[in-house]
């Protein structure tokens, strides 16, 4: 506390990012200021403050700062750091999937409709995003059916090229084969985006001639088809909120916190209408609920595209997020403190939604702390490990008879598994079926990467797991001593009896199968053997794959590696269809078909 007492004498008045340390040096939680000085020194106080920045507070061992030029500046800091190192008591979005978009460029004579994820400033047109049960396919293939627009990303050129099925049954016409006009199609592309835009009731209208014809003509399965799209569009035109000009695209966000736990609501509104919505789970330490809201804010946008506007509760810090957007985004959205009117009810059900999800969220909340950061302290506690096991990475190796031999070097941070930090390695020194020697050259090359530039990607562990028992670990401690890597913590842990070794215990430990942190570990281990075998799996497979494309007459090495990228497996390639073989860059129609025919001898 004497260091952190002398170091807070000198905190400058000026905007900047602030970064707690635990005793390890490991990052705990990582803030912004507007004058550093007031905010730091906050902590350390002996006034009252929320209960989670209480428990952050007494893991305090150190800290450092970074001076900004501005506290927009610092706000986009504390956002890349709090991605990059992940801090314990700071908000982690653990849901960060983006969702799709219909995009159609304009530019093209014959425009075509297609599924992105990420929206461009090109000047394409983008519909969406499709969430909350909402299916994109079902909106494209209605899209397809009622107007006859190309979904492919076919060349359309001078040459006329062969139709495919979508013509012959009416669904698309066919302009890469010169069958229909540019005036004509740019009238179809027209209808279709009024559609898009929200115009279901003539749709509605053919879908029903379209449904009592099939009826008609018995094609029951057809007509059945046809009702379930029409009761997809009823219940699109269900969601639209009257009371919103229907050109509105705005996200709803509230916040609901006990001072202990927090939870976020995300409705999602587009073109007037309710497209859905999300929640999420926090467990944070900082100092207001206006900080804590900002901070989700900046994270959640960006991953996931910004509105023309956002409605939030009175207490967000929304000029502060207005100037982060256009300056750090590069987007100009409204930020709405909504009082009154339709857009005060949204704000009113995103609230609802955040406190029932926070109400059923708390003992799941607990129940991950339990798993995770609890497990991890237990852990240290009955294995005598010389820190806390805050990054764990484990090993596995997979082959069969000492082919296509592979490594697995999975991490957890503070008991959650770190995807982005996954790794994979192909066995190069060693030959045939010899796992001690395999560990030896994955973990030799991992642990070279420490005190040099790829420590960045690299970061130095507190803990080595090892699936296997007391000969692996000893197999890998010579690499650790032959490296003088000791200070990081190394066990192993055999399957059969889910025993723990360690290195300097010559009794294995048995922890009870019901303890947490046995689970964490069994969890560590399972998640490295998935993932060494998926890896050898996709090897091996296109080893194989490669092998029998080079039988075929007309694929060389451009055409093989093509279809690798686009199938990745022998089975896909086998079951495709000559036309899905023909959409392969550099594949023919003919040479589709000699495909086609190889795998079907």
């Amino acid at each position: 506390m004497d260091v952190i007492s002398e170091k807070l004498k000198l905190l400058p008045d000026s905007p900047g990012v602030y970064i707690m340390l635990d005793k390890y040096g490991n990052i705990i939680y990582v803030g912004k200021a507007k004058v550093l000085k007031n905010r730091v020194r906050q902590y350390f106080h002996n006034t009252p403050k929320p209960q989670k920045v209480m428990q952050m507070v007494a893991n305090i061992a150190d800290f450092n700062y970074i001076i900004t030029a501005s506290e927009i500046d610092a706000l986009a800091l504390e956002n890349n750091l709090i991605k990059k190192h992940k801090p314990k008591y700071n908000i982690l979005l653990k849901d960060d999937k983006t969702y799709p978009y219909i995009k159609v460029d304009m530019r093209e004579d014959f425009p075509s409709f297609y599924v992105t994820r990420k929206i461009k400033k090109d000047g394409c047109r983008y519909f969406g995003p499709f969430m909350g049960g909402i299916n994109y396919k079902d909106i494209l293939d209605v899209t397809q059916l009622l107007f006859g627009i190309r979904l492919c990303r076919t060349q359309i050129t001078s040459k006329p090229k062969r139709e495919c099925l979508n013509y012959h049954i009416g669904r698309c016409a066919a302009p890469c084969a010169h069958k229909i006009s540019k005036e004509e199609y740019a009238e179809r592309v027209r209808n279709a985006l009024a559609f898009l835009d929200g115009d279901y009731k003539g749709a509605q209208s053919i879908l029903e001639s379209k449904m009592y014809a099939a009826a008609e003509a018995e094609a029951f399965e057809l007509a059945m088809d046809y009702k379930n799209k029409i009761a997809m569009l009823s219940k699109l035109e269900a969601r639209r909120i009257t009371s919103i000009n229907k050109y509105i695209d705005a996200d709803i966000i509230a916040y609901a916190t006990n001072n202990l736990y927090s939870a976020v609501s995300v409705l999602v509104t587009r073109k007037g209408i309710m497209q859905g919505g999300n929640s999420f789970a926090l467990d944070e330490a900082h100092m207001s609920d206006a900080e804590a809201l900002t901070s989700f804010i900046t994270q959640y946008y960006t991953v996931h595209e910004p509105p023309s506007e956002i409605i939030v509760q009175g207490f967000c810090e929304s000029a502060l997020i207005n100037k982060f957007f256009r300056e750090k985004l590069g987007k100009n959205v409204e930020i709405t403190e909504a009082k009154q009117g339709v857009k005060a009810q949204l704000l009113k059900m995103a609230e609802r939604n955040a406190h029932d999800y926070l109400d059923k969220s708390v003992d799941k909340i607990r129940h991950r702390d339990d798993m995770t950061t609890n497990a991890c302290r237990r852990l240290q506690e009955m294995l005598s490990l010389s820190r806390y096991p805050r990054r764990m990475e484990c090993y596995d190796i997979s082959n069969v008879s000492g082919v296509d031999k592979v490594g697995s070097m999975v991490v957890f941070t503070d008991g959650e598994a770190d995807k982005s930090q996954y790794r994979r390695f192909r066995i190069k020194t060693v030959e045939g079926a010899n796992d001690f020697a395999s560990l030896q050259e994955v973990l030799k090359r991992r642990l070279e990467k420490l005190g040099t530039e790829q420590e960045e990607r690299f970061p130095k562990p507190d803990l080595i797991v090892i699936d296997g028992g007391k000969g692996q670990l000893s197999a890998v401690g010579e690499i650790f001593d032959e490296m003088g890597v000791g200070d990081i913590d190394l066990i192993s842990i055999a399957k059969q009896d889910e025993e723990i070794f360690t290195r300097f215990g010559s009794e294995s430990i048995k922890i009870p199968r019901s303890d947490y942190a046995l689970r964490m570990i069994q969890r560590i281990r399972d998640e490295a053997h998935r993932f060494a075998i998926t890896y050898f799996r996709n090897l091996h497979s296109k080893n194989i794959l490669s092998g029998e494309l080079d039988k075929i007459e007309g694929v060389g090495k451009q055409r093989r590696i093509a279809l690798m990228n686009k199938f990745s497996t022998i089975d896909k390639i086998m079951n495709a269809d000559v036309e899905e073989l023909a959409k392969t860059p550099g594949i023919s129609l003919a040479l589709a078909r000699r495909i086609k025919e190889y795998f079907s001898n």
